[in-house]
């Protein structure tokens, strides 16, 4: 049971795109290292590929909250 309240905490602390930015930036700069090992590269792999998909969740997030109903239900953009 704790670990669940565990990792909804996590999912909690959404990062902002700046910040998720940067960190994949941080992922590159790994990845381009001559001295990094194969089971590095794949972590830093899989966890790059985790901050875009974090990425895409917060795009789509914002792109929701952007269109509004209008009178006749339709969408349209904020």
């Amino acid at each position: 049971m704790a670990k669940k309240k565990e990792e909804k905490t996590e999912k909690e602390q959404v990062l902002s795109l700046e910040e998720t930015f940067a960190q994949i930036e941080e992922v590159i700069g790994r990845l381009e290292a001559e001295d990094i090992t194969l089971e590095q590269s794949f972590a830093e792999y899989n966890r790059g590929m985790a901050l875009l998909a974090q990425c895409n969740e917060t795009i789509d997030r914002v792109e929701k909250k952007v269109l509004k109903i209008n009178e006749d239900g339709g969408l349209d953009e904020f």
